[in-house]
């Protein structure tokens, strides 16, 4: 189904509330976004926005679509779609999200401050996230038949965790309270993807962890230098005899590994 359809006269006006819906919910907040509030903001009758959607919660509906065309989602997703192998969709995917769910901060607050009390924030939010997480399950059982998912997740799990970075509160907390540019959004970030899901590729994950990576010059920091030559607390473990296991003794657990099935 098209978004606007009908002559273009109508597609038109239907663009135009939609884009007011938008404005309004950017400006205001979800609260604020009615029926009357819409035609005012576009400059038409409230007849004419009944005309076009049979109730708030048919404009909040298609508003969701409106927003996602005019962003050009699926350009945005196109690099994902298009990767050659599982590895590279995941760091597109980075990408993605750094170049398009920074658009939605905004949005993103206004649900979050009403999903919980407005039926129609509430009816979208969960369009949304079934929406992410058919995403995620992609990427994720993708990796899965490409035999590059890590040991200890499946696609279940894997797609749990995709779908929690998607959180608007992580984007937020580092594009905004961080201060981290998008380019760096997106590398560090699928820094954490591959390291975090591919078998067998800590390659990134190593460099983007390099405490002198980030600023060069906090090598030749004598504070930093002396900061970071301390002994750890693994250090002093492995020189302190107490610390150490007596073979002959056997450990609480009975011989098992607790380990063995902790997530990587």
């Amino acid at each position: 189904m098209k978004l606007f359809p009908g002559n273009a006269r109508s597609r038109r006006t239907r663009e135009a509330l939609l884009a007011a819906a938008r404005s309004l919910l950017e400006r205001d907040g979800f609260e604020p976004l009615t029926m009357a509030a819409v035609a005012e903001r576009a400059g038409v009758s409230r007849r004419a926005v009944y005309l076009h959607f049979e109730s708030r919660s048919d404009l909040i509906a298609a508003l969701f679509g409106y927003v996602n065309e005019a962003e050009d989602l699926a350009a945005s997703l196109r690099p994902v779609h298009d990767a050659p192998d599982a590895v590279t969709a995941l760091d597109e995917w980075a990408g993605h999200l750094a170049r398009y769910h920074s658009k939605l901060i905004t949005h993103g607050r206004a649900f979050a401050r009403v999903r919980g009390t407005d039926e129609d924030a509430a009816r979208l939010w969960a369009t949304v996230m079934a929406d992410w997480r058919s995403m995620c399950r992609t990427l994720a059982g993708r990796l899965h038949r490409e035999g590059r998912l890590a040991t200890g997740w499946t696609v279940d799990t894997a797609t749990d965790l995709l779908w929690a970075l998607m959180s608007f509160d992580v984007v937020e907390g580092l594009l905004v309270e961080c201060g981290w540019s998008q380019d760096e959004f997106a590398e560090r970030m699928a820094a954490l993807l591959r390291s975090t899901f591919v078998a067998g590729d800590q390659r990134v994950a190593a460099r983007m962890t390099d405490p002198t990576r980030r600023d060069p010059e906090l090598q030749d920091d004598p504070d930093f230098a002396d900061e970071h030559s301390r002994p750890t607390y693994a250090d002093e473990q492995d020189d302190d005899p107490g610390m150490e296991a007596d073979e002959s003794t056997p450990d609480d657990s009975g011989g098992m590994d607790l380990d063995a099935g902790s997530p990587p």
